[in-house]
């Protein structure tokens, strides 16, 4: 049963996105706390993973359990209760909907102009990024590394070539495997390697890529459970990337413009030096 939300509570009923610990429980907040106490049901991946965080909050509450394959299901299950309760979406810990289901529940919502608002808190992602020792000003979340190998295979060799520090979800058991192709692409590319945290056995391994590799191969770094990855960007690959589009982009506007114009144009447009786009200009010309 489905309790209506008083309105005593002070709150909107709607649903709430609660961002819960993603190891150490004391890291529940109290606006967290205090919603999943007022709330009408809690809207849960497992029930029975849930229930560690509630009973030691001592909440007591119905539970949904949502998954990818009910999703739909579970929408339509609640429909009826939307406008009168105040639900409360949880994932097993970390925040919801990164890399797990809720995104059509919150969708729905939205849709039918019910309140939807976010509780932030723990995330794994921005751990991991502070944690990481790697430039963090710009980065990508890529989720879980792809299971089929020609698959990973393509992210590895793309990421290469942004300029963005890049963060993936992915098992023990896949990890060497996606770092050997990584580093096929790229020899010193630094890494982190982050696991357990929060928790009492927190684990931040961090160096070049061929380092990480090899802590592997020898058995340092303990490989069950899952990990987060972080992958800085390969600033010596960026530089071949940028050099290699402003002379594609050199050597179309020589067809068209002379030698001086070419060298004025390309400067407004990527700001390097008058003197080297003339040297690059010459060069091409020559070719």
């Amino acid at each position: 049963m489905i309790v209506s939300i008083n309105i005593m509570n002070n709150l909107k009923g709607g649903l709430y996105i609660i961002s819960t610990p993603i190891g150490n429980l004391e890291d529940i907040s109290l606006r967290a706390k205090k919603v999943l106490q007022k709330a009408s049901a809690i809207i849960c991946e497992n029930p029975k993973h849930s229930l560690k965080l509630l009973n030691k909050l001592d909440i007591k509450k119905k539970l949904f359990s949502l998954h990818d394959y009910n999703e739909e299901t579970l929408i339509k299950k609640l429909e009826k209760y939307q406008k009168d309760s105040l639900f409360a979406l949880i994932s097993d810990a970390g925040s919801p909907l990164i890399s797990d289901p809720g995104y059509k529940l919150v969708k729905n919502f939205i849709n039918r102009n019910i309140f939807v608002t976010s509780i932030p808190g723990p995330s794994s992602i921005i751990s991991s990024l502070q944690l990481s020792g790697l430039n963090v000003n710009s980065f990508v979340f890529f989720g879980f590394v792809p299971k089929n190998n020609n698959s990973a295979k393509t992210i590895a060799k793309r990421i290469i070539e942004l300029n963005f520090t890049s963060i993936f979800f992915i098992s023990g058991r896949r990890l060497k495997n996606f770092l050997e192709l990584v580093h096929m692409n790229s020899k010193n590319i630094e890494v982190a390697i982050c696991k357990e945290l929060t928790k009492i056995n927190e684990s931040v391994f961090r160096g070049t890529i061929k380092k990480m590799i090899d802590k592997i191969t020898n058995k340092e770094i303990n490989l069950k459970g899952e990990f987060t990855l972080i992958i800085g960007n390969n600033k010596k690959a960026l530089k071949i990337t940028i050099e290699d589009k402003i002379r594609k982009q050199a050597l179309k506007i020589l067809k068209k413009f002379t030698l001086t114009e070419t060298v004025e144009i390309v400067h407004k447009l990527s700001n390097i030096s008058k003197k080297d786009i003339y040297k690059m200009a010459i060069e091409l010309k020559n070719d």
